[in-house]
């Protein structure tokens, strides 16, 4: 009974706290609640499902992103590769290409010292003037006779009053220089055409030239561009002169590029001369600033000089001097009473060590030191080498060889064609470069006086090979066969060949002019020489043949 009135007891309470008006406020909210948490869930799904989306586009983007990397590193990579490879064939062609180039140089460089006696290499030249007749031996013989052989008497006499002119110019030009601090001045020398005896036009020009050394305790230092230092192409054939003490290195004492410190002294130079004022060097004709020897300097205390010295001896004359060329140093004209008038160039060089080699600073009348890279570049002159190696070769000829003979003809047909249709490049030393070619390439008898004809078709042949290639050789720069008899410097031997076309590779003005000029006298050839030419017999020029060119 107890029991069961406890379990009736527990029912009712249990009810009445479970009843839902015992907890009115609480229990009231509770469908409002259920429904707003559903639309937060739901609000918070569809978040969620945007920001899904989102990042999915995000990581989409950064795929595509990533495989256009991967894509562009891999074109890159292969246009390396491709660049290496290209590069590669690039250098191997190059590389076959100078292989070409030099071999190609040594062996027309063979040629040019080793074919003399190859009648077929020398046919092949000239195919451009076939049909260019030369004329006949009896024309060319009276040409020579009539118009050329009668002026070596004239060059003879005017040479020997020249040089005795000179002499004394120059004996008085060292009265009036102060011997402490000027130059010293030696004796001159002949130099060119007219003491090889091929000069044929006039008016006749003796070129002497003057070698000069400073005062003491001065010295030269010739640098030239074979040397060892690094000379561009341009300045080939150039050198530099420097101005040293006697009792200095030419590259300098290491006192003048090291601080010796307060208590330190050179042995060789004190603090007096170890320094030398820029009008020292000036007074000793350099460049401002520089110990290099400037050629303008030289040409104003020249010009000064001999002016000085014709006031001293000019009462012992009965004829007036002047200079014919300002931008000369030694450009004179002899201007006597009758109005006859002898020019004569006197140029002052610098002797290259113990050689016959020298510096000049200009050459008058030429173009061979045109555009000079600066007034403290000199170009180096080989002329007395070249009438050495001319009398030299002259020795082992046949009597009245005709090597002279074709250079004048040459050079007088070049001169004439020239005043017709104006100068070119092309020069009576390009000629005479062509002749010492051909002089050390043909054998002896073939220079008989008899083959005058064969031999100038041989120059001209030679000479247009040089035109049509753009290379003339210089003879004696790189030509390891130069005769010992004559004492050439080793080093000028072992020197790369020197190009004397080579400033007209890029001046295709000048080099057409000196080609049209080339052309137009090989037609003018017979018209010209007949023109000078004393009439020969009909009957005796037509028995003999005209053999082409």
């Amino acid at each position: 009974m107890p029991v069961g009135l406890f379990r009736v007891c527990l029912l009712v309470i249990t009810a009445i706290v479970n009843h839902p008006l015992f907890f009115p406020k609480e229990n009231g909210t509770v469908p409002e609640n259920t429904e707003e948490i559903i639309q937060k869930m739901k609000e918070r799904e569809e978040s969620l499902r945007l920001e899904q989306l989102r990042l999915e586009q995000e990581i989409a983007d950064q795929e595509a992103t990533q495989k256009a990397l991967e894509k562009a590193a891999v074109v890159v990579e292969e246009s390396k590769e491709e660049k290496v490879r290209w590069d590669m064939w690039t250098a191997l062609s190059m590389v076959i290409f100078l292989l070409i180039e030099l071999w190609k140089q040594d062996f027309q460089e063979g040629n040019w010292q080793d074919t003399g006696g190859e009648e077929d290499d020398m046919a092949v030249l000239g195919k451009a003037f076939k049909g260019v007749a030369l004329p006949d031996k009896a024309v060319l013989a009276s040409f020579y006779e009539k118009r050329i052989l009668g002026t070596t008497g004239d060059m003879a006499r005017m040479r020997e009053m020249v040089e005795g002119f000179a002499d004394d110019l120059l004996e008085a030009l060292r009265s009036v220089c102060n011997r402490d601090a000027d130059m010293e001045v030696e004796d001159c020398m002949g130099v060119g055409s007219m003491y090889e005896n091929w000069r044929v036009r006039k008016p006749f020009v003796c070129d002497l030239i003057v070698p000069f050394a400073p005062p003491e305790p001065y010295c030269f230092h010739c640098q030239t561009w074979c040397s060892g230092d690094s000379f561009p192409p341009d300045e080939q054939g150039y050198g530099t002169i420097k101005v040293c003490r006697a009792d200095e290195d030419a590259t300098g004492c290491i006192c003048d590029k090291t601080k010796l410190g307060e208590d330190m002294l050179c042995l060789l130079h004190s603090q007096v001369n170890s320094t030398r004022p820029s009008s020292e060097m000036e007074d000793l004709l350099c460049f401002k600033n520089t110990q290099y020897l400037d050629a303008d300097q030289v040409m104003k205390w020249f010009q000064i000089a001999v002016t000085k010295a014709w006031n001293r001896i000019s009462h012992k004359y009965e004829f007036d001097l002047s200079f014919s060329l300002l931008d000369s140093p030694g450009a004179l004209k002899i201007k006597f009473k009758s109005g006859k008038s002898i020019a004569f160039n006197l140029t002052p060089v610098v002797q290259y060590e113990n050689s016959d080699v020298y510096f000049i600073s200009h050459f008058p009348r030429s173009s061979l030191a045109a555009d000079v890279p600066s007034s403290t570049h000199w170009f180096l002159t080989f002329a007395v080498y070249e009438r050495r190696f001319i009398q030299l070769v002259s020795k082992t000829l046949p009597t009245n060889a005709c090597h002279v003979s074709c250079l004048q003809i040459l050079s007088f047909l070049h001169g004439k064609q020239c005043s017709l249709t104006g100068p070119s490049g092309l020069t009576n030393y390009h000629l005479k470069t062509v002749l010492l070619h051909l002089l050390q390439a043909r054998p002896s008898q073939d220079w008989a006086p008899e083959k005058l004809e064969a031999r100038l078709q041989d120059m001209l042949k030679f000479l247009e090979k040089c035109l049509h290639e753009k290379k003339l050789y210089h003879f004696f720069i790189g030509n390891g066969k130069v005769p010992a008899e004559l004492g050439f410097p080793i080093i000028f031997q072992r020197a790369e060949p020197l190009n004397l076309f080579r400033p007209f590779v890029l001046r295709r003005d000048i080099y057409r002019k000196m080609v049209d000029t080339f052309h137009e006298m090989l037609r003018n050839m017979s018209a010209l020489i007949n023109e000078y030419t004393v009439h020969i017999p009909l009957a005796h020029t037509n028995g003999i043949r005209k053999e082409p060119l």
